[in-house]
């Protein structure tokens, strides 16, 4: 599963990328990405702020600001349910028997 679009930090507007992966070994999913540059981000980053949450309309989770890009983009991480709703499924069918 993966997310690119829109999304809020707190009340802060960025665009996010985001991707995720179920992790055997802890038996969790864990997600993250980057935040696009954002000045107001960075400087939360910046100011030893790292516990944050995510929405994603309707959606929300806790996440974890990481290191600020030389660009200006943060590193973003989650664990559990993402922000993100999911991947709709095909009805062609593809796959039954």
């Amino acid at each position: 599963m993966s997310y690119d679009g829109p999304a809020l930090i707190g009340a802060t507007p960025v665009r996010l990328r985001l991707a995720g992966r179920w992790e055997p070994i802890d038996g969790r999913y864990h997600w993250g990405g980057r935040v696009a540059p954002d000045p107001a981000i960075a400087q939360l980053v910046r100011a030893g702020r790292r516990d944050v949450r995510v929405t994603i309309a309707d959606r929300s989770a806790p996440a974890r600001l990481a290191e600020v890009d030389p660009w200006g983009g943060v590193r973003i991480t989650g664990v559990g349910t993402p922000p993100w709703p999911a991947e709709e499924e095909d009805d062609d069918g593809a796959g039954s028997p």
